[in-house]
């Protein structure tokens, strides 16, 4: 049977069309469709299963697979098909699971799995503007409870004009590469990188996006009303209990508040008060101790049944008291006002090992930064189905549990751990100094001591810390500060500056901002409330400025500049070009030449061609030995032409019974015979020499016969007292013929001296 299909079209403005099909692939699924743009098509299903008993969130997975397959490619390693998923496939799950869960209903708790895979591209639309509008498309074909459409799109701009959804050639030349999620109302996400953009720009480049967006919901609203598919109903909530919940409030509501006003510093402090709040509000019958007056008093099979919706309602209560007392007192949780940032120490070079190293430490929140250079054998190989590459910049981002004080498992890299991370990489990438000027593979890993609010804005500060303990040329400073906001609904609204993790928790917004004094070089907003103005958004950055330029500030009291030089246990690394015709020269048969270069100067050697000439780079942490390496390269590459009475320091290459093969210069040897090794008659050349040994000798001819090089050490070393030179044959006397055939006949072995 045909199967009825439902399309729809969005013009982008710039003769592109994306359309949106379902009802013809993933049936079984509560909804799906393909979304396609040019060559580009991504494939996403939407399937909502049963709420849990005692889950009081929404279990959402996003999964985003791209298939490599789509670009006619197959995977690389052992098994050659899709593994785990790469990073760049997980910021790309971050970013639709941002812009999706603030919209399913706050009492909607069944486990939700939204899987988008990348079925075919043409490496030049890029499918991850699209993956939002294909999530969120699926769930209007579905009859998931779902407060959308959302649709994301990608804003570039371009020679100063933005561009949506860029190509990747266009994106290429960008200078603002910015992804915008967002319903017909309200902004929901930003994320993005830019070139030292004005607070002004920024916000205009949401407005743009946000136009383009408002077309893309009205399409999928459209789509949904076409299938008219009903809503499913729901109960994830446990049954209010209103006795419960006023009993609770009457005894909480207060005391939470009088908490949140004492302005507790200590994150520990803060959790204790409040817990013992929590802990003398309920009391079970039969519990040593008596009841507080006004305490909820319940027996412990009561207790057990509803502890659920208890503990629920201590959570609201808590959440409310706080914001409450927030906005009627101006004053937050730990005594700050509103723009104020937390106490703000730094060290550089603490750690003696890395070739930079920081520790960062904001209020309770604390990275401990390392930096290590590499070559280019150490870049990241980037092998995904539309990206491919090599990557010369890393930054990673641990979080242990104990830097929140807990115990548990470590197992793999979370998904917050990468999405952290690529936050301050690319807060970082513009000031980094030219591929000309930085000869690196750079990484830096921040690890993550104590977290209380924006670890990953002291990820940054504490990044460029150690880039410039390290010596390394970045062009400006970062840094970076979270901003937050508490609003009522009625018109109260109070914008916090480096925001505490419990200001995170219980408040309305999540906005990372990091910059140089001369602008912004990335972002992340996260708003969790609908009709954020641009008024309002327009002040969170002017104050986000105003609290990172402090930030900045104060790291320049611990450093204010790179270092002039490495340190010196890094390695060094000198580059320089050679004709593209004697790489194969340097490299050798089966890379025997550069590999035994390498070995003897204990050095790492790579070439790559570009532009029709070879780009040679050599690292060492010696000297001597990076020195020596240079000079044997640019041999093989510029051969130099031995000279008849040179003295040249060679390597014994081969040893025979009558003398030793010497290499003056990288492919060129010289006979170093017996009766020249030194001036007292030699029985065996390895009484003086051995293989591998290097030795001074002296150019003192050529054999005329065949053009050898012949050489002599003795000639460079003084003669034994009372030397007397041997005769010559020509020196022996008459009858000397006779005498050398009679020699011959009673001993036909050959001396050494005769070959």
């Amino acid at each position: 049977m045909t199967p009825h299909v439902i399309t729809k079209s969005i013009d982008l403005g710039d003769g592109r069309n994306i359309t949106i099909e379902t009802g013809k692939l993933a049936k079984l699924a509560d909804g799906s469709v393909v979304v396609r743009l040019n060559d580009t098509m991504l494939l996403c299903s939407v399937v909502s299963g049963n709420a849990k008993d005692g889950v009081d969130f929404l279990p959402l997975t996003v999964e985003y697979r791209e298939k490599f397959a789509s670009t006619g490619k197959i995977p690389g390693g052992f098994f050659k098909r899709e593994a785990r998923p790469s990073e760049d496939e997980i910021l790309t799950m971050r970013l639709v699971d941002r812009a999706l869960r603030p919209l399913f209903p706050d009492d909607y708790h069944a486990e939700t799995q939204v899987v988008i895979n990348f079925m075919s591209g043409d490496k030049i639309d890029l499918p991850d503007a699209l993956a939002c509008l294909a999530a969120s498309a699926a769930l209007a074909c579905s009859d998931i409870p779902f407060n959308g459409p959302v649709s994301e799109v990608r804003v570039g701009r371009i020679n100063g004009a933005f561009v949506v959804n860029p190509t990747l050639p266009q994106l290429e030349e960008a200078d603002m590469d910015m992804m915008i999620a967002a319903t017909m109302d309200n902004i929901v996400m930003v994320e993005g990188e830019m070139n030292e953009a004005s607070e002004e720009e920024m916000t205009e480049a949401i407005k743009f996006a946000h136009s383009h967006i408002k077309n893309q919901c009205q399409v999928m609203l459209d789509l949904k009303a076409e299938i008219n598919k009903e809503t499913r109903e729901y109960s994830h909530e446990p049954e209010d209990n209103e006795t419960y919940y006023n009993t609770l409030r009457a005894f909480c509501f207060d005391r939470f508040k009088e908490i949140a006003g004492r302005g507790i510093a200590s994150k520990k402090e803060r959790g204790e008060a409040f817990g013992e709040v929590k802990k003398a509000a309920i009391f079970i019958e039969g519990s040593e101790g008596e009841a507080e007056a006004g305490a909820l008093v319940l027996t412990q099979e009561a207790y057990d049944a509803h502890s659920f919706l208890l503990q629920s309602y201590l959570g609201k209560l808590q959440k409310e008291g706080v914001r409450t007392q927030m906005l009627d007192s101006n004053v937050r949780l730990d005594g700050r006002v509103h723009n104020e940032i937390r106490p703000i120490w730094s060290e550089v070079d603490y750690l003696p090992g890395p070739h930079g190293s920081s520790i960062f430490t904001r209020g309770e929140t604390q990275s401990l930064t390392t930096l290590t250079l590499g070559t280019k054998l150490d870049e990241q190989t980037i092998d995904g189905a539309v990206i491919s590459g090599k990557r010369n910049f890393m930054l990673h981002y641990n979080f242990p549990p104990y830097s929140v004080g807990e115990a548990r498992p470590i197992r793999a890299t979370s998904r917050r751990e990468i999405g952290h991370g690529n936050l301050a990489l690319r807060a970082l990438k513009t000031v980094l100094p030219s591929d000309s000027s930085n000869p690196y593979t750079i990484r830096l890993v921040s690890e993550i001591l104590e977290s209380n609010g924006s670890s990953s804005m002291a990820t940054v500060c504490a990044s460029t810390l150690a880039l410039m303990d390290g010596g390394i040329k970045i062009t400006k400073p970062v840094s970076g500060i979270a901003m937050g906001l508490i609003a009522d609904g009625q018109g109260r609204t109070m914008i916090l500056s480096d925001i505490l993790g419990d200001e995170d928790h219980l408040g309305d917004m999540d906005f990372k901002v990091t910059g140089t004094a001369d602008g912004i070089t990335a972002c992340q907003m996260d708003i969790k409330i609908d009709g954020l103005s641009y008024e309002l958004l327009g002040k969170a950055l002017q104050q986000a400025k105003e609290g990172r330029l402090h930030i900045l500030n104060k790291m320049m009291e611990t450093i204010s500049e790179p270092r002039e030089d490495y340190k010196p246990h890094a390695p060094r690394i000198l580059s320089f070009d050679v004709p593209s015709d004697v790489i194969g020269a340097i490299i050798g048969p089966g890379g025997k030449i550069i590999q035994e270069i390498q070995r003897e100067t204990e050095t790492i050697i790579t070439i790559n061609e570009e532009d029709g000439k070879g780009i040679v780079e050599i690292a060492s942490a010696n000297k001597e030995n990076l020195d020596k390496a240079v000079q044997t390269v640019k041999d093989i590459a510029f051969p130099r032409v031995v000279e008849i009475g040179e003295e040249y320091e060679g390597k014994v290459k081969s040893i025979m019974p009558y003398g030793a093969f010497v290499e003056l210069i990288p492919g060129t040897d010289g006979l170093l015979h017996i009766s020249e090794v030194k001036w007292e008659r030699l029985e065996k050349v390895e009484d003086v020499l051995n293989e591998g040994d290097i030795v001074t000798v002296k150019v003192v001819g050529r054999d005329p016969r065949n053009g050898k090089i012949k050489l002599s050490r003795k000639a460079l070393l003084p003669k034994p007292e009372g030397y007397v030179e041997p005769p010559t044959r020509g020196d022996r006397g008459g009858g000397g013929g006779d005498r050398r055939r009679d020699n011959r006949s009673r001993d036909s072995r050959p001396r050494p001296q005769d070959n």
